[in-house]
Parts: structure tokens; C-alpha cells; sequence
């Protein structure tokens, strides 16, 4: 799994690639999750195009993750995830819980906007 981060206006945005599984990949994820969320005040966007694949423990860290950032105040959003993680997200009706963008400018000025 490859993450970066990129900080466009207001916005911090983790680009992710790879598969968020239980292992390593899941931990790898939720650490950098944690350090975002330790590090800033500003809301995160979830870059999930480069998402091969996410099992049950990386829906359970973008959930968990969600809940923090929530008391924290802060807000967190995904973008462009494949059609099969879309899909999955409708399935667990995440989609009704987590604003999902499939335009970056659309989701930074969105984010921004607070």
C-alpha cells in the first residue's frame, strides 16, 4: 500500500493505492489515519481511486476513522472510489453516513466551504 499526502487549500487529502486488508495494509492505514488526525484541524478527503481492494477490517478502519474525526469536529470525505468499493459502501449504507465525491475540486471546495 502507497499513501500520500497533499495539503490543496483547506483540505488535507490522503491519496491511498493498494488493498486495506487486515495485516499490515490495515495497520499501515490506520496509523497514517491517526497521524492526520493527531497533526491538523482541517478536514480530510480520502483519495480512493488507487483502492484495488478493502475488507472487512479497512471498512472497519474508514468507520472507526469516521467516529474520530466526528469528535473531533472534523470532517472527513471520500473520493472516486471504484465502482466495486461504491458499491460495497451503498451495500453497508456508508454512503448515507460519508459524503462521496467523484470530482476533487468539487470535494475540496465542498470541504472548504465547512
Amino acid at each position: 500500500m502507497e499513501i500520500e499526502r497533499v495539503e490543496e487549500g483547506d483540505v488535507t487529502i490522503v491519496v491511498v493505492r493498494g488493498v486495506i486488508k487486515l495485516g499490515e495494509s490495515a495497520k499501515t492505514f490506520s496509523g497514517y489515519l491517526g497521524q492526520v488526525l493527531s497533526e491538523g484541524t482541517k478536514p480530510v478527503l480520502i483519495d480512493l481511486e488507487g483502492i484495488d481492494h478493502v475488507d472487512s477490517t479497512g471498512l472497519g478502519e474508514l468507520v472507526g476513522y469516521l467516529q474520530r474525526f466526528e469528535e473531533q469536529g472534523r470532517r472527513l470525505a471520500f473520493i472516486n472510489p471504484a465502482r466495486r468499493l461504491r458499491k460495497l459502501f451503498e451495500l453497508t449504507r456508508l454512503d448515507e453516513i460519508v459524503p462521496i465525491y467523484g470530482d476533487r475540486a468539487q470535494a475540496v471546495a465542498a470541504l472548504s466551504a465547512g
